[in-house]
């Protein structure tokens, strides 16, 4: 069991941080023996525990009182005892004179730990504040510089690896469900779904040339392949018709979509409203923002979408901006939306810190918004489902793969050989930490002129050989919502029936996984610890309780 004493306004972050590092912990309580305590604060209590590790990123009266003379740094990267990079972004401070191995800073090539013993117990002091880097990440999150790094999913590692090198089993429930090896969630943002609501505008002008001069460019620059070049121009060619009512339209992907997923589960955002570019903090937004549709004319589409088992979400304009925006924008879309999970992504991806707040009050249960435009990766520092901080319900699902971030040139602008390298390390951090490999394919991308279509066969081909669960949006936050509800402790006894038959039928069990004891310890040198073990089981009720 691990105890937790830190300061009242960082409780909610540590209570977060424990649910996506799902073991046994509890604030501390008076007169209970814990295996390991994280604490913070300035003073350092008498605490019943094996192992005491103390978080700050400033001067302390423990390092006082211990004669540590740590020097203070502002925000930068550390490197833990196995070579992972963790940058900290907030207060830290390094202890040169420290032998402690287990975190050094990048630059100063000084330890950030120092450790000592009293009796039986050891303290290990870290110099930076584990739950102040939690707020950070789930509120601000990471700059695009860092957005390979999941942090948030390091910063956990690394505390397990602390634990078990001092001797400590951890169990945990990690955040892959039973009989898979990992989660992806292929999701849709319907911007351009009709080819013919676009005339001579900004869309089209860009599509026209992106499909002539901008293919010869890429082909010749070795970012397109030669046959990209006859279809794109055929394309070009078939414009005219197809507005005059004599062509197929080329964006409408909504069956080759269903045909290439097959069994897969997918969420398709849709646009609410057509014609309008909605708000800024600062004003108006800008006209190019505005869609060219009304989900009335997509109907048919939807219902076929919703007959094959997909989901339908909100694709906001203003809702992130005010409740009234939300449930306005909501309502326009109503008829198509899942009662239990209902979700939301803003256009553009429009946020801010109190944008949870509005959508939970607008009636949304999940938004999968926090990512990033120009890059891929971790903008949370993890791809777990999280509360973020003000709300009750609404759960966060990070986006992390982008087309358009992967491809367009103002972006990374990859070949699809340079984006399958990026690609497989997020497969790798997703099998490695657990979470969800949320994916935004947008409705034209499959079509001429980007013909992303290869790569997305690709990234499909990739999931189902890696065992990944590839579910809706609503079906993974589901069972990201059901692993929140449980904890170590008595026999589970009270499910509440209406959510039974979800967690029963729908949703893949959950696992215990169960780390071993390294046989040496934290004193002992890097070259000489044995590597991490775990033993893992499908998910048992006697030992679970619902929270």
């Amino acid at each position: 069991m691990i105890g937790v004493a830190v300061r009242p306004h960082e409780r909610e972050a540590a209570a977060e941080f424990f649910q996506l590092f799902k073991t046994a912990w509890e604030f501390c309580r008076a007169g209970v023996h814990y295996d390991v305590v994280l604490c913070t604060g300035d003073d350092l209590e008498n605490f019943d525990a094996g192992l005491v590790i103390v978080f700050d990123g400033n001067h302390t009266r423990f390092d006082k009182e211990e004669n540590f003379l740590p020097r203070s740094l502002p925000a930068g990267q550390i490197v833990s005892d196995e070579g992972r990079k963790i940058p900290i972004y907030g207060d830290r401070v390094i202890f040169p004179d420290s032998k402690c191995d287990l975190a050094r800073d990048l630059e100063e090539q000084a330890s950030i730990c120092v450790l000592i013993r009293r009796g039986s117990q050891r303290i290990l002091r870290v110099g930076y504040n584990l739950f102040g880097e939690v707020r950070f990440l789930l509120t601000a999150g990471q700059p695009a510089a860092n957005a390979s790094i999941p942090a948030l999913d390091e910063h956990i590692a690394e505390l397990r690896n602390w634990i078990t090198l001092s001797g400590f089993t951890i169990s945990e429930i990690p955040p892959i469900p039973a009989g898979f090896d990992s989660i992806a969630c292929l999701t849709h943002d319907l911007d351009h779904p009709i080819f013919r609501t676009h005339g001579l505008d900004h869309t089209m002008i860009g599509f026209l040339y992106r499909a002539t001069a901008g293919t010869i460019f890429n082909v010749i620059k070795g970012k397109r392949a030669w046959t990209h070049l006859g279809s794109n121009f055929a394309a070009a060619l078939k414009a005219p018709l197809i507005h005059l009512g004599l062509g197929k339209d080329l964006w409408s992907g909504f069956d080759r979509y269903l045909e290439l997923e097959g069994e897969a589960g997918s969420t398709f955002f849709v646009i609410p409203e057509p014609g309008y570019p909605g708000k800024t903090m600062e004003g108006a937004a800008p006209a190019l923002r505005a869609s060219r549709y009304d989900p009335k004319q997509i109907s048919s589409q939807l219902a076929t979408l919703i007959s094959a088992k997909r989901e339908i979400g909100v694709h906001g304009i203003d809702a992130w901006l005010s409740e009234e925006d939300g449930k306005r924008e909501r309502g326009k879309v109503a008829e198509y939306l899942r009662e239990d999970e209902t979700g939301v992504r803003m256009h553009w991806l429009f946020w801010d810190r109190f944008s949870p707040e509005r959508l939970e009050a607008a009636g949304f249960s999940y938004d999968s918004t926090f990512g990033y435009c120009e890059t891929v990766g971790y903008r949370a520092g993890t791809s777990q489902a999280y509360r973020p901080f003000g709300v009750e319900r609404l759960l966060e699902l990070p986006l992390i793969v982008m087309d358009t971030a992967l491809f367009y040139p103002g972006y990374l602008g990859l070949s699809e050989k340079e984006a399958a390298k990026v690609v497989s390390k997020l497969f790798d951090d997703i099998a490695q930490f657990g979470g969800a490999l949320t994916i935004n394919w947008h409705d034209r991308s499959i079509a001429p002129e980007r013909l992303w279509d290869a790569f997305y066969v690709w990234l499909l081909a990739n999931l189902r050989e890696r065992k990944a669960w590839m579910p809706n949006a609503g079906q993974a936050v589901a069972w990201f919502r059901k692993r929140r509800e449980t904890h170590f402790g008595a026999p589970i006894a009270d499910i509440d029936e209406k959510h039974t038959e979800k967690i029963i039928s729908e949703l893949p069990g959950l696992k215990i996984r169960i780390h071993q004891p390294r046989s040496s310890s934290l004193e002992t040198a890097v070259a000489a610890r044995q590597s991490a073990r775990y033993v893992e089981s499908r998910f048992d009720t006697s030992i679970f309780s619902k929270v």
